[in-house]
């Protein structure tokens, strides 16, 4: 699925996603990913919260994709996210690509960590 086409000054945008895989700023991403301001890199999934909490003071929200399906996020995970003092929204990686498009280009300081559809 292509998404569409917006302007960001300080964020790269999901162009695109699909079965395993995301495109960020031209740059295939096999697997999970965590894409924040300019940065882009892989992430693993619920066991590498570190790299969430590594955000704190940078973003105020992370979306969380969980893959083509919702699913609830390890209630340990929520709290430490939410105890460095940012919040966390759960959806389905589509919806989760989408909605951090929309706040990214809006300037927002937002994070998406996805899994892959």
């Amino acid at each position: 699925m292509k998404l569409t086409e917006m302007h960001f000054s300080e964020a790269q945008p999901v162009e695109s996603y699909g079965s395993g895989f995301f495109k960020i700023g031209g740059q295939r991403i096999e697997g999970g990913m965590l894409v924040f301001n300019e940065n882009v890199q892989s992430w693993t999934g619920y066991d590498a919260i570190e790299a969430l909490l590594e955000l704190r003071g940078r973003v105020d929200v992370i979306f969380v994709g969980t893959g083509a399906e919702i699913a609830h996020l390890p209630a340990d995970m929520r709290h430490k996210i939410e105890q460095a003092g940012m919040g966390v929204e759960v959806m389905n990686s589509p919806s989760a690509c989408r909605t951090y498009n929309v706040l990214a280009a809006e300037g927002r300081r937002v994070a998406l960590a996805a899994l892959p559809v």
